[in-house]
């Protein structure tokens, strides 16, 4: 038996999640009052991004951008963006494995904050909620593995 229970862990896989903050949010409604009496359907247009950041040595910030706007007609009803944040804890993870965790399984945890973020925002400018569609982030991290690797090998081919 060890002296330390802890020495035991020291070497175990850790992950954790710290904090899940909303980091920034924004809302423009450049057409209103004139926007709330139109009632043609609105067209709608999202955009999501994904980063991360290490902010000590098993410490990472994960954040996911979304961008959300709204036309009627080819007026803006409303523009908003928004970035959720969360703090993890990473330690003794493979290097192998540090890509996909923090391109996938982070984001999935902060994107329903965002979302939440985001309809709650929309209700209280006077709108419908909108609800953004669930994203699948390893098809996202997959897409962009591959859009990196090509302009990787685009890059080369033209030196």
């Amino acid at each position: 038996m060890s002296d330390s229970p802890s020495a035991s862990n020291d070497n175990q896989p850790l992950f954790n999640i710290e904090r899940v903050y909303l980091k920034d949010i924004s809302l423009e409604e450049p057409n209103s009052p004139a926007i709330f009496l139109e009632t043609e359907a609105p067209s709608m247009e999202i955009e999501v991004n994904v980063g991360a950041s290490q902010l000590q040595a098993d410490v990472f910030e994960v954040a996911v951008t979304a961008t959300v706007t709204t036309k009627i007609k080819d007026k803006v009803a409303f523009l908003v963006e928004a970035q959720q944040a969360g703090i993890f804890t990473v330690r003794n993870i493979p290097a192998e494995q540090m890509g996909p965790l923090l391109g996938i399984a982070c984001p999935s945890i902060v994107y329903p904050y965002l979302r939440a973020s985001i309809a709650d925002l929309i209700t209280r400018a006077g709108f419908p909620p909108v609800h953004l569609a669930e994203i699948n982030f390893q098809t996202l991290y997959e897409q962009r593995l591959l859009e990196t690797q090509q302009a990787g090998a685009a890059n080369g081919a033209s030196h």
